[in-house]
């Protein structure tokens, strides 16, 4: 389970390592293009359920703290969807991973 670390405040957000990857890249994808965003996503009946919604804009800073020290293959497929939902008028939202041809890795 990795953690994402957003703004100074010390707030911590538990997301599995392979989601969190694949939010890694559009996050950092859609901050490099110095486009803002709302992301929102679901705790979960384990965390009394509810949900959170923070706005992502390349000078507030953010952290990816991976527990894994390997990185997945990649499904672009879910990280065009994911980009494409941050697009959107409601924000980045975790969608569910779809199924892909061929997997990749970043250098």
């Amino acid at each position: 389970m990795g953690k994402l670390i957003y703004s100074t405040s010390l707030r911590e957000f538990d997301i599995d390592d392979r989601a969190l990857a694949h939010l890694r890249v559009a996050i950092l994808t859609k901050l490099r293009r110095s486009e803002s965003f709302a992301f929102t996503w679901e705790h979960g009946i384990e965390r009394g359920s509810g949900r959170t919604t923070m706005w992502m804009n390349q000078s507030i800073p953010v952290l990816f703290v991976f527990s894994g020290n390997r990185p997945p293959k990649l499904n672009r497929i879910w990280i065009e969807e994911l980009i494409l939902s941050a697009s959107s008028t409601a924000g980045l939202h975790l969608v569910p991973e779809p199924e892909a041809s061929e997997p990749f890795e970043l250098d």
